[in-house]
């Protein structure tokens, strides 16, 4: 018989732990937290400032969006190509080839006519074609062949690559890898035609199908006196 009360909560006393064992307590249940309605009023009090900085956040990140300059095809320059056509027709002493009838999304984006009567008369059009590459025409009667002559420099000494046929017509193909820069190559009677840029073999093939003879100015007439 025990010499004091048990304690009400049925927890034994150390007289009641039965020799060679240990004593463990019993933790009461945990419940759930009261908050005092001052500390609830200060947690609820900063959710509407947090709401609002997220909002602000928000609206400057979709600020910034809307004025971040994008990629747009309208500023892309575009070039009329029609009074360097009528010069080289007038002036070069062979077969001008120009574009004719290409796709809708292609447009011209650079012309150059360089060289007088007396030496080689070049003429360079470039393009943005349909799928946004860069496609130029080469055209020159400067001699072709050789280091650091026409075709040399307008395929920045690109790789023979076998060669394509195009409208019947037999074009040799050069790339030059570390560029990315393709080229289609055809020595006629008088003229080289070079066609080279980013754009794939077959949109380069799609320019040099648009390629026709252009005809020579027409002479004025000399008035009778």
């Amino acid at each position: 018989m025990s010499d004091g009360p048990e304690p009400a909560d049925g927890t034994p006393t150390p007289g009641d732990t039965p020799p060679g064992t240990t004593a463990t307590a019993t933790r009461p249940p945990e419940g759930p937290y009261v908050v005092s309605p001052s500390v609830y009023k200060r947690l609820m009090s900063g959710l509407p400032g947090f709401c609002m900085a997220m909002l602000a956040s928000l609206a400057l990140v979709g600020l910034v969006i809307l004025i971040t300059p994008r990629h747009n095809e309208s500023a892309m320059p575009h070039a009329d190509y029609s009074s360097d056509l009528a010069g080289l027709t007038a002036v070069a002493p062979y077969q001008v080839l120009a574009p004719q009838g290409l796709p809708p999304q292609w447009f011209a984006t650079s012309t150059r006519l360089s060289g007088h009567g007396q030496g080689p008369i070049s003429w360079h059009l470039g393009f943005s074609t349909a799928r946004k590459e860069y496609a130029a025409l080469e055209e020159s009667n400067e001699t072709p062949d050789g280091a650091g002559h026409f075709i040399d420099r307008m395929t920045s000494q690109g790789h023979p690559d076998g060669t394509a046929q195009i409208a019947g017509a037999t074009w040799d193909r050069e790339f030059r890898p570390d560029k990315k820069q393709r080229s289609l190559v055809r020595r006629l009677p008088g003229v080289t035609i070079v066609l080279t840029g980013t754009a794939s073999y077959e949109e380069l093939g799609v320019l040099a199908a648009a390629l026709k003879p252009q005809p020579k100015p027409s002479s004025a007439a000399t008035p009778v006196g």
